[in-house]
C-alpha cells in the first residue's frame, strides 16, 4: 500500500536572455522552468515539470498558482497510480478552472504532478519509468528543434557538433516569412541529414497553401501547426489534400476528445502532445498510443527544462515507434542542467539515464543563480 504524499517543493527558475528568442507569439526574453518534487510519508520522491512558456512572465503566475492551489488538490493522495494523477488533480480544481478561466494552467500543474507520480512509482518499483509505463528503456532518436531564421546557421553548428542529424526550423515570422532561410538551410543539408519546419499556427488556409507549394521541392520532413490549432476541421482537411508533405501537430488540443478528433480526421500524420501541458505521462501515454494504433508517428513536443525533457524521452521509449524526440537547441542552461546528462547525442540517440524512474535527481544547486523562488508545503494525509 502505497503512504500518503507529505511534501510538495516547487522550485521556479528563470534564465534572462540577452537577445531575445522571436516567434509568432512575441518575443521570449527569458528561458523559465518551474519544477516540482513530492514526497511521501516514507522519504520516496519524484519529479515532475510544468508547462510555463507563454504568455510572457506566464511562469510567475504558475509558480504562485501551483503554491497556492496544488497542497490542497493533493491532500490524501498516495503515489498508488490506479487512478490518473492527471485526472484526479483536474478533477479537483475543475471549479477554479470555471471560475479563473484558466483551464490551460490548471492542465499544467495537474500535467506537473501526474509526472512526479509517476517518477515516484518508478522509484519505488525500482524500474525505469518507460518500464513502468509498460514499455522498454531504450534510447530514442532525437531532433534539434527551435532554430530561428535569424541565427540559425550558428544553431545548425551547434547541434551537428552535439550529433544531431534532424533539425526543425521555425517559420511564420520575419520576412518572407523565414522561408528564404530555410531554403538555405536545405541546400546545405547533408545527404543523411532531414529538416522540419514549424509554422506554429501563424497562417490561414490561403496562405498555408501558398506556404506549403513553395515548401514542397524542399523535401521537409513535416509541416507543424500551419493553421491554427482550432481551425476548422475542412481547413486542415483541404491543406492535406492539397500538399505532400506530412503535417504535424497537437501541442496545443487539451483533452482526450480533441486529441481523438484530431486523430479521425486523418489530417495529421504525425502528433505531438506535450506531457507538460496537458495529461502528463497517463494521458499523454493513451493518447500517444491511439496514434499509433491509427498508423501515425508519435513525437513528443517539448518546450521547457531538463525534467520535462527526460520524462518525455521515457515516455517515447515507453510508447515506440519511429518517433523523435524533440530538443530545444535555442539558448536555454535550465534544459542541460536539469536533464542529468546534457543533450548530445550517442550515435544518433538520447540516451536514458539507468535507474530507476527518470534515474537521476536534477541538480538545483547548480542553477541556484537563475532560481527566483523556493516553497516547500506541508501536504495533509
Amino acid at each position: 500500500m502505497s503512504a500518503s504524499l507529505t511534501r510538495l517543493q516547487v522550485f521556479h527558475f528563470r534564465h534572462r536572455l540577452d537577445r531575445p528568442i522571436p516567434t509568432t507569439m512575441g518575443l521570449m526574453t527569458g528561458r523559465p522552468a518551474l519544477l516540482l518534487r513530492i514526497e511521501d510519508a516514507e522519504g520516496a520522491s519524484g519529479w515532475g515539470e510544468v508547462w510555463c512558456n507563454f504568455p510572457p512572465d506566464g511562469d510567475l503566475h504558475r509558480a504562485r498558482l501551483a503554491a497556492n492551489v496544488l497542497p490542497a488538490a493533493l491532500t490524501g493522495l498516495t503515489g498508488n497510480l490506479d487512478k490518473k494523477p492527471f485526472e484526479v488533480v483536474q478533477t479537483r480544481l475543475h471549479r477554479l478552472a470555471i471560475q479563473a478561466g484558466e483551464p490551460g494552467p490548471v492542465a499544467q500543474l495537474a500535467a506537473g504532478v501526474d509526472i512526479a507520480l509517476h517518477d515516484l512509482a518508478a522509484r519505488r518499483a525500482d524500474v525505469p519509468l518507460a518500464v513502468l509505463l509498460g514499455g522498454q528503456a531504450r534510447h530514442v532518436p532525437a531532433y534539434a528543434s527551435g532554430i530561428s531564421p535569424a541565427v540559425f546557421q550558428d544553431q545548425f553548428a551547434r547541434m551537428r557538433s552535439l550529433g544531431y542529424r534532424r533539425f526543425k526550423q521555425r517559420i511564420g515570422f520575419g520576412p518572407d516569412d523565414g522561408l528564404g532561410e530555410v531554403e538555405t538551410a536545405a541546400s546545405g543539408l547533408a545527404p543523411y541529414e532531414k529538416l522540419m519546419v514549424d509554422a506554429n499556427q501563424a497562417w490561414d488556409l490561403p496562405t498555408a497553401l501558398q506556404r506549403a507549394e513553395r515548401l514542397a521541392p524542399l523535401g521537409v520532413g513535416w509541416l507543424e501547426e500551419p493553421l491554427p490549432a482550432d481551425a476548422p476541421d475542412a481547413d486542415w482537411h483541404a491543406l492535406a489534400k492539397a500538399t505532400d508533405i506530412p503535417l504535424a501537430g497537437g501541442e496545443n488540443l487539451r483533452g482526450d476528445d480533441a486529441f481523438y478528433a484530431a486523430i479521425d480526421l486523418g489530417a495529421l500524420s504525425v502528433l505531438q502532445p506535450d506531457i507538460c501541458k496537458w495529461g502528463g505521462l497517463s494521458g499523454c501515454f493513451a493518447v500517444a498510443s491511439r496514434a499509433r494504433e491509427r498508423g501515425l508517428i508519435y513525437c513528443p513536443h517539448f518546450l521547457g527544462g531538463g525534467v520535462g525533457l527526460m520524462a518525455s524521452a521515457h515516455m517515447l521509449s515507453a510508447v515506440g515507434g519511429p518517433g523523435l524526440l524533440e530538443v530545444d537547441s535555442s539558448e536555454n542552461p535550465l534544459l542541460d542542467l536539469f536533464s542529468g546528462r546534457g543533450l548530445s547525442l550517442s550515435d544518433g540517440l538520447f540516451p536514458l539515464i539507468g535507474g530507476p524512474g527518470l534515474g537521476y535527481d536534477p541538480d538545483i544547486s547548480a542553477a541556484a543563480d537563475m532560481l527566483v523562488s523556493e516553497q516547500e508545503l506541508r501536504l495533509e494525509a
